[in-house]
């Protein structure tokens, strides 16, 4: 046992506060969404893209409820693991969903790491060769990696920072944008090729992974100060805030560029409406605060993938091995997610390390709120008809996103599907021959449960 107290010890309960706890949720989700989907969405569904992202903010709202009910009956730093194990048990699809949120976590982080490539490469007329924006994405990585074998204060510190930087700094470029703009009439009439509903629901399912990062905010679960208030008041307030920025932002995108600008510069967008908005000052500082939020989201999102990660390996729903290193899990999985972060980065570009997220990321979604609707409805106490719409405008979302996918880029389908299967498989193999080696569900419940 001694083993296993100094494992879960690690967890420093109490260490975030409200205000902390908001800005590591939104350090995340700004970081992600709003600098490269914003060209990536208008690409699926022309000028219609503001809306798409009111749309993503919808299903993300039925989502929500589900976390929220989970986290506030179990607050736990373990998260969806946990809240997956809560509902299905020492299962595979308990291991199988967590691992798909895992991996969903990683590509958001190649993601934030690409992006942060993209614009910094800005600064120097772009990246004509090709390899300086994935060498850029891999060194910030590593950078994330070491601040991140340091203390959860200084993480927190950095994130918060960065946060409140970044926050008020897109602020100013979206109300700047939007001032300066010639009108504030968007032309949605001129929608292109790409309007069909097909595209927009495909647009709207990016436009979640501009949002997601609220989960961060139930991984740290148990080291939030009074979980059961404030990690869903973090979540709600997390999610109101990015609305109102992403709306303000895309409205300033869609005033400053046309649609075919806004396409051709889909993977630094609002460095390029920044050029005609604000001259060539709007562009450094754009820059400056596109480095600033991708760095700090990449921090948070290491800091909550590796926990989640070290809590499927103390519940032994996933292989683990220690490949000689020698410390505490939790540095073991840091090391793992990083490497896999590194590989993403070098090799897949932006909007395919996009769809393997959203894909999935929606069917774990799925499966969270299949769980409360079938096994935990009474302990959380949900009311059945939310998690059932969430469950019906994730399926919507996914279906568009995947038709279009397939209509423009089948590979990345593909990769996702054979992914999804791999994993199945392995864990299948591996929980066979652990012979589900928890202990009995009374005794489990106790040892997660934080006192």
């Amino acid at each position: 046992m001694s083993k296993e107290q100094d494992r879960t010890t690690r967890y420093q309960e109490g260490s975030l506060t409200l205000a902390g706890t908001v800005m590591l949720g939104t350090g995340v989700m700004i970081g992600a969404g709003i600098f490269a989907l914003t060209g990536q969405m208008a690409q699926m569904t022309g000028l219609l893209f503001p809306l798409a992202f009111l749309a993503a903010a919808v299903v993300v709202s039925f989502s929500a409820y589900s976390y929220v009910k989970i986290s506030n009956a179990y607050p736990s730093a373990g998260g969806i693991g946990m809240y997956l194990h809560k509902a299905y048990g020492n299962r595979l699809p308990t291991a199988f969903n967590a691992l798909l949120m895992y991996f969903s976590m990683v590509i958001a982080q190649s993601f934030l790491a690409r992006t942060f490539g993209s614009y910094t490469m800005q600064l120097f007329g772009g990246d004509d060769s090709g390899l300086m924006v994935p060498i850029l994405g891999v060194s910030l990585i590593v950078a994330a990696f070491l601040v991140n074998l340091r203390s959860n204060r200084l993480i927190q510190g950095i994130a918060s920072f960065i946060g409140i930087l970044k926050i008020g700094g897109i602020l100013i470029f979206g109300l700047a944008g939007v001032w300066i703009a010639d009108s504030l009439s968007v032309d949605f009439s001129n929608r292109g090729e790409v309007g069909t509903v097909g595209n927009f629901l495909g647009a709207t399912a990016l436009g979640i992974l501009a949002f997601k990062g609220f989960t961060t905010i139930t991984n740290s679960g148990s080291e939030v100060k009074d979980p059961h208030r404030n990690v869903g008041r973090a979540i709600v307030i997390s999610i109101a805030a990015c609305v109102v920025i992403y709306t303000l932002v895309g409205f300033a995108v869609a005033s400053n560029l046309s649609l075919a600008e806004i396409i051709e510069t889909r993977n630094y967008s609002l460095a390029a409406a920044a050029r005609p908005a604000l001259g060539e000052y709007g562009l450094w500082f754009t820059v400056a605060i596109a480095m600033m939020a991708t760095a700090g989201g990449i921090l948070a999102s290491i800091f909550a993938v590796s926990r989640m990660l070290a809590m499927l390996t103390e519940m032994k729903l996933v292989p683990h091995s220690h490949f000689g290193m020698s410390g505490s899990i939790q540095k073991h999985t840091l090391v793992y997610t990083v490497v896999l972060g590194v590989i993403l980065t070098a090799f897949f570009d932006l909007s395919r390390i996009a769809a393997l997220g959203i894909v999935f990321y929606l069917i774990m979604d799925i499966a969270i709120h299949w769980g409360v609707i079938r096994y935990l409805r009474e302990d959380v106490k949900a009311k059945a008809w939310v998690p059932v719409t969430a469950i019906l405008l994730d399926l919507l979302v996914l279906g568009g996103f995947v038709w279009a996918k397939l209509n423009t880029d089948p590979f990345v389908i593909g990769v996702a599907v054979v992914t999804m299967i791999v994993i199945a498989i392995v864990e299948q193999i591996f929980l066979k021959r652990t012979g589900g080696i928890e202990p009995p569900e009374g005794a489990h419940a106790q040892t997660h449960q934080h006192h």
